[in-house]
């Protein structure tokens, strides 16, 4: 069994920066999709970057610019690197991976935004 575990979440002033991580244990395949999505409050769970396992990488528009989500296949983790954060930026922040086209979730990490 395959499980994903974020860390790095908290609370941080808008302009700041906070980096995530997903670290993948448990019977592990080779994840041909992973990515981040998050959860504003009062809101569905949106797309905020995914990465393939050859490395190309796709952004909402929203986080263009300011996010960078990269991996490293060996250790079955990604990160998301999260500068210059605005209050809608907001959310919990949940690991997605697919292997063999199973699907499989993070708990979510919490990312709290100040104004």
């Amino acid at each position: 069994q395959v499980q994903l575990v974020e860390s790095g979440g908290g609370l941080v002033q808008a302009g700041g920066s906070l980096r995530l991580s997903c670290a993948a244990s448990g019977r592990i395949f080779n994840f041909n999709y992973m990515g981040w999505y998050r959860q504003p409050p009062g809101k569905q769970r949106e797309l905020v970057a995914y990465i393939l396992s050859g490395g190309t990488t796709n952004y909402a528009d929203s986080v263009k610019g300011r996010f960078t989500i990269s991996r490293d296949n060996a250790k079955n983790t990604m990160w998301l690197q999260m500068n210059d954060l605005k209050p809608e930026d907001a959310g919990v922040y949940y690991c997605n991976a697919v292997a063999a086209s199973v699907t499989y979730w993070g708990q979510g990490t919490q990312v709290t935004v100040s104004s």
